[in-house]
């Protein structure tokens, strides 16, 4: 007599992932819970990002954020870099698009209150602050570096990448924006 064998399947659960677009104003990210000061169109918890810390989310529980021109409009980027990196899980992603420090995008906003370059993301990695000597300054955040990636107004954008290097180097206007990648790192065992 032949047995029937029994199987098993295991379903996985799809777990859905936790997603922020913080200061989303009305372009919410599809897909993310957008969270801006002013209640509107797209705007899912409205909360003060800069003045009301620690933000109403859960450590370690967000795998990504995204920041679209905003980081150039705050006096305190160093304790709000310290909030997304508290929220977000061990390897999770930070995207921030900004005005490139040399493009009048940067400049021509009232509101904004500075001006940031590729370097200044590095400031928020521990590592290199302690290659740096700069270990002292008051930041907890431990991001790495992914990807910097620059979006060059014409006619750069044509231009070899050498050309463009140079002009990035001593011309205004030749980058419009930076998309930066950030992947947080979180000491685990402790």
């Amino acid at each position: 007599m032949a047995t029937a064998k029994k199987t098993t399947t295991s379903r996985k659960k799809k777990t859905k992932l936790v997603k922020y677009d913080l200061a989303c104003g009305q372009n919410r990210q599809e897909g993310f819970t957008g969270i801006d000061v002013i209640a509107g169109p797209g705007v899912d918890i409205v909360h003060d990002l800069v003045n009301d810390r620690p933000w109403p989310i859960a450590s370690d529980s967000a795998d990504e954020i995204f920041c679209s021109h905003f980081v150039e409009h705050l006096y305190d980027l160093c304790s709000f870099m310290d909030e997304c990196w508290r929220i977000l899980k061990d390897g999770g992603t930070m995207i921030l698009v900004h005005p490139y420090q040399t493009s009048t995008r940067a400049w021509q906003d009232p509101t904004h209150v500075r001006a940031i370059n590729e370097v200044t993301w590095y400031y928020f990695s521990k590592e290199w602050r302690e290659l740096q000597k700069l270990d002292h300054y008051p930041l907890k955040c431990d991001f790495e570096v992914d990807t910097i990636s620059a979006a060059y107004n014409e006619p750069w954008n044509l231009k070899s990448e050498e050309s463009r290097q140079f002009a990035m180097a001593h011309y205004w206007n030749v980058i419009s924006d930076l998309t930066v990648i950030l992947k947080a790192k979180k000491e685990t065992g402790t």
